[in-house]
Formats: structure tokens, C-alpha cells, sequence
């Protein structure tokens, strides 16, 4: 997998994605990141802002196994993970695997169901396995999971823990269209798909092989200098360091960035990371892994966006790093 090569499959998923979903193009391309970092991505936004529409239209478009959990109170974690049943033909128990056994999981309204259930993901999560009964199963290769929840109606739902968020790579809004012409886009082609979901009707844009492929250039060709690996951590300290900051970022906060930043440099064709593929991502990767103090909080001017600006303000940029 060479860069040019990659920036022609990139642009291929971009190009599929773009022409069914319609919204921010910055939005799809760190979506593409995340899933070439085979990181996991939390959508949090209001109801009927394309937030499933675009999980399950890149699940599609990469050629990948996906499967789909509507999370409910009443969703129980081997209704996730799978368990033993019971054959009398052969007179064993034999394993029934769970909808977690896929490459792209869409965990859809997350937090509508309670901890216990919750809880079911985090080894898939973290460890890419899960264990059932006291076996230990491994996932496959690529799996990472793309969940949503909306942040209002909260009567009844199950905030996720703090272990459990800190364990996505990103944490996006989809957010409204801009613009009026989008709007009617959306309408358009409502038309045109004859159906509210066009999902039957995508065909993939490139092969498990190649989406494979892509990940291991990202994780084994791409250079990051250490200054740019001192600008992360400067970053990272900074929000725990804040006088407005209650808990900072995790550790893995800084390994998201530099995750972040080699897939969105092998995304334009570069080799090697700079200080601007850090920051294109610092909000999206820091903010959910920050807890601002009670005091600041009700403050209008100070958020946990307002903070990393401040950050990346304050914090000199690296300008004679290596660029291999």
C-alpha cells in the first residue's frame, strides 16, 4: 500500500459516503480516520440527524461485517455477547454467538440501556474479546463500534460511565445542515432512494482486504517525530493542569492523537504527521475525557470546547520537526 494508492481508496469511501449522506464533509472524514485508527466512535446529537443513517452507510461502504443492536431497557449482555444453548441432538451445549461477533458493530441509542448491559462492551472494546461463561473468545480483525445517543430525553436512559466513553477514540456531533441548498439535497434524494433506509441498495466501495491494508500503512508506515509526540503530551498534561478542569485527560487521550493524527496524514497522501493533523482532532479526542470543575461549569463562558482552544492557544507548536 503505497500513499497514492491510499488516497484512492480513501477518496473512493469518501465519495460513497458523501453521495448518500448529507452533511458536514470534515464529519466523514474523521469518521475515516477513526475506522482506519480501528478506533471507536460516539455520535451524540439531537434525533433525526442522520446519526444511524451514516454509522450504518460506512459500515457498508468499507465492505466489512457489520451488525446492528437497537439498545432497549430491556436488552440483557448475552443478547450482545452470545451464550451457550443447550443441543439435544448432540447432547451439548454449544456457543450462539452474539451480533458482537462482526467487524463493525452499530450500537444505536447506547445509553437507553442499564450498566450491566453497558458493561458487556467494555472488554470488546478494549481488549477486542469477549468472555462467555469463562471462555475467552476473540473477535475479528478489524472490530470497532460506532455508537449514537441523543442528549435529550434523558428520562430513563443510562448515562455511560466515564470508563466506558473514555474508551472512544472519538466523540462527534453530526449537527444540522448549513445550508438551505443541503436541506433540499436531503429531500432530493429521499426521492430518489424510493425508501427511508438506502442501505440495500449501497454497494461497497473497496474490500475487507484493502480496508485492512489501510490500517496496517496507517499503524506501520506513517512517521511521527518526537516533538510532534512532546506537542501531543504538552496537550494532554494541559488539560489536567487547567484551573477550570476538575479530571483531565486519560493517557489515552494522547494515544488517540497520535492515532488520529497518521490516519488523517496518510488520508492526504502524506507520510508524516504535523502539528495541524494533531489539532484537527484535539477537540473531537480530548473533550469527552474532561470534567469540569462544578464552580467553572455554570459558567457561560467556559466549556470543555472553550478549554482545549485555550490549550492550543497557549501551547507552542512544534516548526523544525522531521518530516522523514
Amino acid at each position: 500500500m503505497n500513499p497514492p494508492k491510499f488516497k484512492e481508496l480513501s477518496s473512493a469511501v469518501l465519495d460513497a459516503v458523501g453521495g448518500v449522506f448529507v452533511g458536514d464533509q470534515l464529519i466523514l472524514r474523521k469518521q475515516l480516520c477513526a475506522a482506519l485508527a480501528n478506533g471507536h466512535v460516539l455520535f451524540e446529537d439531537y434525533p433525526g440527524l442522520g446519526k444511524t443513517l451514516l454509522a450504518k452507510v460506512f459500515a457498508k461502504i468499507t465492505g466489512c461485517k457489520w451488525r446492528r443492536i437497537q439498545f432497549t431497557p430491556d436488552l440483557m449482555p448475552a443478547d450482545i455477547v452470545g451464550t451457550r444453548v443447550w443441543k439435544g441432538a448432540s447432547s451439548e451445549f454449544v456457543l450462539e454467538k452474539g451480533p458482537i461477533f462482526t467487524n463493525i458493530l452499530l450500537a444505536d441509542e447506547i445509553n437507553r440501556s442499564p450498566p450491566k448491559t453497558q458493561s458487556a462492551l467494555l472488554e470488546a472494546m478494549e481488549e477486542r474479546q469477549v468472555t462467555i461463561e469463562g471462555a475467552t473468545q476473540k473477535l475479528d480483525t478489524p472490530f470497532f463500534v460506532i455508537a449514537t445517543q441523543n442528549p435529550i430525553e434523558m428520562e430513563g436512559t443510562f448515562p455511560l460511565p466515564e470508563a466506558q466513553v473514555d474508551r472512544f477514540l472519538l466523540k462527534m456531533s453530526t449537527g444540522y445542515v448549513k445550508t438551505l441548498g443541503l436541506e433540499s439535497e436531503i429531500l432530493k434524494r429521499r426521492i430518489k432512494w424510493k425508501t427511508d433506509d438506502p442501505i440495500d441498495d449501497i454497494e461497497p466501495a473497496i474490500k475487507p482486504r484493502d480496508f485492512l491494508e489501510m490500517q496496517n500503512h496507517v499503524e506501520t508506515e506513517i512517521y511521527i517525530d518526537d516533538q510532534i509526540l512532546d506537542y501531543v503530551s504538552k496537550i494532554v498534561r494541559s488539560t489536567r493542569e487547567h484551573p477550570a478542569v476538575e479530571v483531565g485527560s486519560s493517557p489515552r487521550g494522547g494515544l488517540a492523537l497520535l492515532k488520529l493524527s497518521r490516519a488523517h496524514a496518510a488520508l492526504v497522501g502524506r507520510d508524516f504527521v504535523t502539528p495541524d493533523d494533531v489539532k484537527t482532532f484535539a477537540k473531537d479526542a480530548l473533550c469527552h475525557r474532561i470534567i469540569v470543575k462544578m464552580e467553572y461549569a455554570f459558567e457561560s463562558n467556559v466549556s470543555v470546547e472553550s478549554i482545549i482552544d485555550e490549550i492550543l492557544l497557549k501551547t507552542e507548536a512544534p516548526k523544525n520537526f522531521m518530516r522523514r
